[in-house]
């Protein structure tokens, strides 16, 4: 799957969620799927809110199971910060990286892709 997500537009996040669950339909594990689509979520809302330009959300099922990225086009890399515990933002990158099997940032062109994996440990 690939969906190219609108500036700023943060209709693409539940947009984002309904087509990866449709991917999903068939995979093989599924108690991973509402996991996805949350960590899904998150990098595509940090995309469009952070970097006020397109994205780009890519999934795709494979051997080592479900690997999702999203770039965008700021070279700034993100990190995970420490959110106040009454705050509403901050806690995404936090979720990605406690609930993904693997995660990272790499360079992409004159931007970053945000990645994460699901079920690549998974027997």
């Amino acid at each position: 799957m690939k969906r190219r997500l609108g500036r700023a537009d943060l209709r693409a996040v539940p947009e984002a969620r309904r087509a990866l669950r449709e991917m999903l339909e068939s995979w093989e594990r599924p108690e991973q799927s509402q996991i996805a689509e949350l960590l899904t979520s998150e990098l595509v809302t940090n995309a469009l809110v952070h970097t006020d330009r397109d994205a780009v959300l890519t999934a795709e099922v494979g051997p080592r199971g479900l690997r999702v990225e999203v770039r965008d086009f700021v070279a700034q890399r993100p990190r995970p910060g420490t959110p106040s515990p009454h705050g509403t933002n901050g806690r995404g990158l936090v979720l990605v990286e406690s609930l993904a099997d693997a995660w990272g940032v790499r360079p992409h062109g004159v931007g970053k892709a945000v990645w994460f994996e699901l079920g690549a440990h998974a027997a």
